[in-house]
């Protein structure tokens, strides 16, 4: 399927075979026990073996016309419907209990308690219908308003304002325990802790906000305020564009921008 043959083949087959794996401790060790399934932990081939090995998955997604995009064990399904139209749903039932299948007859688990449903759209049509749950009753997911994807939070109607909640929510609990140290701290050491702790959350994925709420840009902006407040310890009411302007921090828009 892949294409890997004749030597490289051979370099897979004698990496994968004839381990043995047991416990040592206090110098005695159990028996050694044949491993016939897996990868060794924390081998450098392991990520791009386990994306070789999920690639039959793709094609029983295809199969159904569903849309998907996956990264390492985390699949993402996609497909649009209409209003009282449950057509899609079907296909995507369908869909789902091929992959389980599929899982079943390659040593894998489809777990039911992490796998989300989230319907993206007009508030008004936003609810999961009875029907449409009891047509995904096989898996019996979760309907979620929001999931999260890569570390982004998204939400039914992508505005992004529960992730925004919930980057200030953390960047302001790391904000007050480097408060707590600034005075004991270099400039420098808490540039980079400030750097590490908020800017870096301020920048993830951040073209995402492009046309965003006012309001969302400035708590973002509210952010940054109070981290360059706490570096350079300026007071509350102080102005802070020129301290923004002496730390060369562009504000958030003008970053989302850039």
């Amino acid at each position: 399927m892949i294409g890997i043959k004749d030597s490289a083949l051979a370099w897979f087959k004698s990496y994968l075979s004839d381990r043995y794996q047991f416990v040592h401790t206090h110098n005695e060790s159990s028996c050694h026990t044949k491993v016939k399934y897996g990868v060794p932990q924390g081998s450098v081939l392991g990520p791009l073996l386990f994306s070789l090995y999920m690639l039959p998955l793709g094609s029983v997604i295809r199969k159904h016309g569903i849309t998907f995009h996956s990264y390492a064990d985390d699949t993402q399904l996609y497909l649009s419907m209409k209003p009282n139209d449950s057509s899609p749903i079907t296909k995507l039932d369908a869909c789902l209990s091929d992959i389980k299948i599929w899982m079943s007859n390659n040593f894998l688990c489809l777990n039911s308690d992490k796998t989300e449903v989230m319907m993206i759209g007009p508030k008004q049509l936003n609810n999961i219908s009875p029907h449409h749950q009891k047509l995904l009753n096989g898996l019996s997911p979760s309907f979620s308003q929001q999931v999260k994807s890569l570390g982004v939070i998204i939400d039914q109607d992508l505005s992004l304002n529960s992730h925004v909640k919930h980057i200030t929510k953390t960047s302001f609990f790391h904000l007050r325990n480097t408060a707590k140290v600034r005075n004991f701290l270099p400039f420098e050491d808490a540039e980079k802790l400030i750097h590490a702790f908020v800017t870096s959350r301020l920048d993830y994925c951040n073209a995402l906000f492009s046309g965003c709420s006012n309001t969302c840009i400035k708590n973002l902006q509210l952010i940054q305020n109070a981290a360059a407040r706490t570096l350079t310890r300026t007071k509350k009411y102080e102005h802070i564009s020129p301290v923004l302007a002496s730390l060369h921090w562009l504000p958030v828009k003008s970053r989302i921008d850039f």
